[in-house]
């Protein structure tokens, strides 16, 4: 073959295995919603495929026929995607386990296991994806599960239950575990007691078949703060708790499973008689964090700028939702955008992140979806 034609061929070649290459991946980010169903078997479970540049979301799948799937967790893989069922009832809830088709947008259940409490809040999976941390509100109490290969649950290996008390006896007359973390280092679990105004930490015992919780420690918070949720900054040296009752953020420096408090930040823009700060979250590089504010007076998401040495925050801006009782936000995977659950006003709202300042513009966009408490997204390539 003359060397003309060869190299037209192989020019020609190229181009093919680069459009079939094309063709067979595809890219889609799915959007999960949980939501609380008024205490009887509802649309529990809602997906949605997300569009990474307008912002659009459109509803692919809804699970019907559940109760009070209240908190999602996806596995870092995305491959599973866990959730609380049961909660808020007179009963111990329970932990299911899904499988997640991405190119259908769909969730299949696999199994599900009694969570050993009343009313999980919250859940959390370890680094190495095995272990999964279920928190429970009502009896106080926190249960460990192993996870299989397959993404199903084994029966729990070991339930914590929790006696205590603090200064605000409408709220906080016994332990209410409200979530839990691992810790970066996946060597600890941080479980954060609204009840007794406590940051229990539990040393993780991984050559443990079961995963045992043992040598627990206290680090005692301000009386009447209510420590509610918890993130790790993405490089582990810091870590934010949000109180729901006082309204405050707290800022500790971490290192090998010690918190060392650094500063304490007011989430709300005024003060308040009544508090209910709610969730929080760290945009994807580390540089800014975000909290929900649920009224009664301010629905709204503050935004700090984190200096990236010391910790400390330092306040940009309060921006209200758009919506009512904001209890759960995500940040989109790009970190292009914010989405919040508002949950009494029956709406998603959207923001455009920018990546620069951290600020926050409403957009237009919205999903109207009954009762969302609970956002999760990732990117899937197939």
């Amino acid at each position: 073959m003359p060397i003309n034609s060869l190299s037209k061929f192989l020019s020609l070649f190229i181009i093919l295995i680069l459009v079939m290459s094309c063709q067979s991946t595809k890219e889609t980010t799915l959007l999960f919603v949980g939501s609380f169903t008024d205490k009887k078997p509802g649309e529990g479970i809602h997906v949605y495929e997300f569009n990474n540049n307008t912002g659009e979301s459109t509803l692919k799948f809804t699970l019907d026929s559940v109760t009070n799937t209240s908190f999602l967790k996806l596995s870092k893989n995305g491959k599973y995607l866990y959730s609380v069922m049961d909660s808020q009832m007179p009963y111990n809830g329970k932990i299911a386990s899904f499988a997640v088709d991405a190119s259908k947008g769909e969730v299949d259940l696999i199994n599900k296991q009694d969570c050993g409490g009343l009313n999980p809040a919250h859940i959390d999976i370890d680094k190495t994806g095995t272990i999964l941390a279920s928190s429970h509100y009502s009896d106080g109490s926190l249960s460990i599960f192993k996870i299989n290969e397959d993404g199903s649950l084994n029966p729990y290996s070991q339930v914590l239950r929790f006696k205590d008390s603090s200064i605000i006896k409408s709220r906080q007359e016994a332990s209410h575990i409200h979530s839990c973390n691992f810790s970066p280092d996946n060597r600890f679990l941080f479980a954060h007691d609204l009840g007794a105004d406590k940051i229990r930490r539990f040393s993780l015992n991984m050559t443990s078949q079961d995963f045992i919780l043992k040598n627990e420690n206290e680090i005692k918070m301000a009386p009447g703060s209510g420590p509610r949720h918890f993130t790790f900054r993405p490089d582990g040296k810091f870590g934010y708790s949000i109180s729901e009752l006082s309204g405050k953020i707290m800022a500790f420096k971490y290192k090998n499973g010690e918190l060392e408090f650094i500063e304490d930040y007011q989430s709300y823009k005024k003060q308040q008689d009544i508090y209910r700060a709610a969730d929080i979250h760290i945009s994807p590089y580390g540089e800014f964090l975000y909290a929900s504010n649920r009224g009664p007076e301010e629905d709204s998401i503050v935004v700090f700028s984190i200096d990236k040495k010391t910790g400390k925050l330092h306040l940009l801006e309060h921006t209200v939702t758009g919506g009512e009782h904001p209890r759960n936000f995500a940040i989109s995977p790009e970190g292009k955008f914010l989405l919040v659950a508002n949950q009494f006003s029956n709406s998603i709202t959207l923001f455009k992140r920018d990546f620069n300042t951290g600020r926050l513009i409403k957009l237009p966009n919205e999903i109207k979806v009954n009762n969302p408490s609970s956002i999760q997204m990732k990117r899937y390539s197939f």
